[in-house]
Order: structure tokens, then C-alpha cells, then sequence
């Protein structure tokens, strides 16, 4: 209960909840665009922060797992993530297209901690923000070694902690009757987007559970939505019923487990 635990993917939600935190600061826009110095042209430039967060900027990053792919490369080969990924072309206008990309929320974090005045502002941002006002003590949010958190993949977190940062977002940024995260910011984070035919939403997290179905079929609201784990890890949320389901055992996906089961036994248990 003690032992803080990998998220993987679901690190992606929890970078996001730090971009909502500084969006209510003035700080940054959703509609942003001319991200970094490096796009100076059209194609990049016209990239708005949304459209990283919905995973349909268009920027090339293969997502494959089964080799040495784009993923697998920046997580363990490159010591500046975010620079890999900065140097992805543009393949698709934004909006057109989804495509998953842990490269895009390591990008996403590049962007956020640009906006304070040297990188120990910007590492101690995370404890100020988000862990230490939720209490979540066991969190820890890893850099890679150009200093760059890497908000696709590296939150440890216990168990209870990680269902603390699922109630916060089932309390709409809410915690303690104080708002943390900008109104309509959490309903972003649970509004499908087009490109993904439905299965991600707008702001880093899945609106359908593991396997793709719609969570209806296992008998869950369609309401629920979803942080996911490279393997099996998740947490559910169903706002309805302020319930928060976390799941942590590691299991690749090939042995197609789906913890909606478990998410609806613990349901109908409650009601």
C-alpha cells in the first residue's frame, strides 16, 4: 500500500492536469500556437496546444511498441526527449488526424515548464501545484536528462494516491471546496474528440476503456472515462457516482485483461 507505483500512460492525464493548473494562472492558452522557437514554419507554427493535448497536431510519431520504434527510441535511447520530438515533420493538418503520442505530451511538458523563470522554478512546480495540494506525498514525476519532466510515461504514485488524483477529476478540479483547475477544463478532459472516432477525448485521457469498447457493453456509464497504463494499469472514473476505480497490477496487454468488470462489480457493490 505503501510503494509507489508506475503509471506509464497515465502520467499523460496528470501533465495535463498541470497545463489545466496553469491555464487558470493566465499563464497558457489552449489556443496558443508558435510553441517553440524551433517551428518557424507554417505548418508547425499553426499548431495550438489543443491539438497536442487531443493527440491530432499532425506531427509524425510511430507509437509502435513491438520494435525500436519512436517511442520505444526517445524513452530509452534519447537524454532530450523533447527534442527528439520537436523534429517529428508534419503529416496531417491538425485536427484531421489522431495519432497516440507520448511524444506529444513530452512536448507538452517542454512547453509548460517554459513558461517560468529557470528549470528549479519549473521541476518544483508539480509538488506546488498539484501533488502537494492533494496530498498526494508518494508522487514523483521523473525528467529525463536534458531536464525535461516526461509527462507521457514517469508518475509513481501509490495507489491511494493515484485515487486522489481520480477524485480531484471526478470533483471537476475541485479539492477541499477550492478550485484548482479552470471551469469547463475537466469536461474538456472527458469530451471525445472526432479524429479518434470517439475513443480519446480532448485533454489526455480515454474515453473508452482497455480493448476499445464502449464501456456501455460491460454495463458502466457512458460518462466514465478513463487513465491508462502501457500494462493493465487504470483508473476509471465515473462522475455520476463520484467513483473512482484504480488498478494497478501489471498486465501486458496480450493477455487482454479488462478491468471494466471489476470497475462495474465495485459499482453495483456501492449502490
Amino acid at each position: 500500500a505503501t510503494t509507489p507505483l508506475l503509471g506509464w500512460s497515465m502520467a499523460k492525464t496528470v501533465n495535463a492536469a498541470l497545463i489545466g493548473r496553469l491555464v487558470q494562472a493566465g499563464k497558457l492558452g489552449l489556443d496558443d500556437v508558435r510553441l517553440f522557437p524551433e517551428w518557424t514554419d507554417g505548418a508547425h507554427a499553426a499548431i495550438r496546444l489543443r491539438d497536442l493535448m487531443g493527440m491530432e497536431s499532425g506531427l509524425e510519431f510511430n507509437e509502435d511498441y513491438g520494435d525500436v520504434t519512436d517511442v520505444t527510441r526517445m524513452l530509452y535511447l534519447e537524454p532530450d526527449m523533447a527534442g527528439f520530438s520537436l523534429a517529428k515533420p508534419v503529416v496531417a493538418r491538425p485536427g484531421e488526424r489522431f495519432n497516440y503520442s507520448s511524444g506529444s505530451s513530452v512536448l507538452l511538458s517542454r512547453i509548460w515548464m517554459s513558461r517560468f523563470g529557470g528549470p528549479a522554478e519549473a521541476l518544483a512546480y508539480p509538488r506546488l501545484a498539484l501533488f502537494g495540494p492533494l496530498g498526494m506525498t508518494s508522487a514523483v514525476l521523473e525528467a529525463d536528462a536534458a531536464g525535461t519532466f516526461v509527462g507521457s510515461s514517469y508518475v509513481y504514485a501509490t495507489g491511494r494516491d493515484w485515487a486522489r488524483f481520480g477524485q480531484f477529476l471526478a470533483d471537476d478540479g475541485v479539492w477541499k471546496g477550492k478550485r484548482l483547475l479552470p471551469e469547463g477544463f475537466v469536461a474538456e478532459m472527458q469530451r471525445p474528440t472526432t479524429a479518434s472516432g470517439g475513443q480519446y477525448t480532448a485533454l489526455q485521457a480515454w474515453q473508452v476503456g482497455p480493448g476499445g469498447d464502449p464501456d456501455e457493453k460491460f454495463g458502466l456509464s457512458p460518462q466514465t472515462y478513463w487513465l491508462l497504463g502501457h500494462d493493465g494499469q487504470s483508473v476509471a472514473i465515473l462522475p455520476s457516482e463520484r467513483l473512482v476505480v484504480v488498478r494497478l497490477g501489471l498486465t501486458p496487454s496480450k493477455l487482454g485483461y479488462r478491468p471494466q468488470a471489476l470497475v462495474k462489480a465495485v459499482s453495483d457493490e456501492l449502490r
